[in-house]
């Protein structure tokens, strides 16, 4: 059953809540359709979009206790691995270990398991070559927000594999590199009714490539193409695909609009890069990558020059491998990575 926002949950059984409106059905429906014996225990794990805390998080983007967009929802919606692990309802007594990591942790470990020949585009050549094993590793992914985190590996214990950590490095101050982000950082702090600062994911994300088209067409409004507003201004939460469709226009600003935000992108992973040095390998993860690699890819994308534009230090970008991922599902890889851990120390 798909679950799109706080609306669609049913019960008022408080941090059950998840368990047994999207829990409970899926597995109902998996024993029934897959066949799978009753006897079947099981280990889960989820990827949410929020911070961890002691194996418990509250959803960022349903409800909580961020400041909400115009229109968000408000109800609070908490998912608790051992909230999980001791409901006895029907399927949900077969879960035995649920672990719960931030869903861009779930991209970290998912990038785990990617095949760099078949999955993976060099955005560096050479960036295999590069690759230190005992290196920290970093992802940057944008699509509906934007994530990172990084991961390291122990030179005492390699055998443990790499352990994947939160950051919530999306929401930095978004820092501009030229007078006309000046007046997009103007226009962002006016619309979100901040004194201060905006956050880097206002401009890379989804809803970061609408913001960064409404501010040109509101400073070029003899620029704008009225059929192409038009279909924005209907959009909703799609108006980034609709500029995102038409950026292949020259001179529109759509153009402009992606140039700006994948500069901005390229600029926050190269900050990533110099914050975290990562020798095994920064990897360009989320939505926004495959569908945007024209952008992306290249020595003179707007992408790669911002990536590199870090002044006296820029040399030592040099020697950090850099990817982008093409595969949109490692995150619910890396779920499944988290839950083959927890099953292999359950099993020893």
């Amino acid at each position: 059953s798909t679950v799109r926002n706080s609306e669609s949950l049913q019960h008022g059984d408080g941090d059950l809540t998840f368990a047994l409106d999207v829990i409970r059905p899926f597995l109902a429906e998996c024993f029934e359709e897959k066949g799978i014996p009753e006897r079947s225990r099981i280990v889960a794990c989820f990827a949410v979009a929020g911070p961890v805390h002691r194996n418990r998080a509250q959803l960022t983007n349903i409800g909580g206790d961020h400041t909400p967009d115009v229109g968000a929802p408000e109800r609070t919606l908490v998912i608790d691995g051992s909230v999980i692990e001791s409901a006895s309802r029907s399927h949900l007594a077969k879960v035995v270990k649920c672990r719960i990591v931030n869903d861009f942790v779930g991209q970290g470990y998912g990038a785990l398991d990617l095949n760099l020949d078949t999955e993976c585009r060099q955005l560096v050549g050479g960036s295999k070559d590069k690759m230190d094993p005992l290196g920290p590793k970093v992802c940057v992914g944008a699509g509906t927000g934007l994530g990172e985190c990084y991961l390291t590996i122990s030179s005492l214990n390699p055998e443990a594999g790499y352990e994947c950590y939160p950051s919530e490095g999306g929401h930095v101050e978004f820092s501009p590199r030229s007078e006309l982000e000046v007046e997009l950082l103007q226009y962002l702090m006016k619309k979100f009714q901040q004194n201060h600062r905006v956050s880097v994911e206002r401009v890379v994300s989804g809803k970061g490539l609408a913001n960064v088209y409404e501010f040109l067409a509101h400073k070029f409004p003899k620029r704008v193409d009225k059929v192409i507003h038009a279909e924005f201004l209907k959009a909703d939460d799609m108006q980034g695909a609709v500029v995102g469709k038409n950026a292949g226009i020259k001179g529109s600003l759509m153009e402009q609009a992606m140039a700006l935000m994948v500069g901005t992108y390229g600029s926050e992973a190269g900050s990533a890069a110099l914050k975290w040095i990562p020798t095994g390998g920064i990897y360009i993860t989320g939505g926004l990558t495959p569908k945007n690699i024209q952008y992306i890819e290249g020595e003179d994308s707007p992408f790669l020059k911002a990536f590199f534009d870090k002044g006296r230090v820029s040399p030592l970008l040099d020697s950090i491998p850099v990817f982008a991922v093409m595969n949109e599902d490692i995150g619910l890889r890396g779920a499944r990575v988290c839950a083959m851990r927890e099953f292999k120390s359950l099993c020893c």
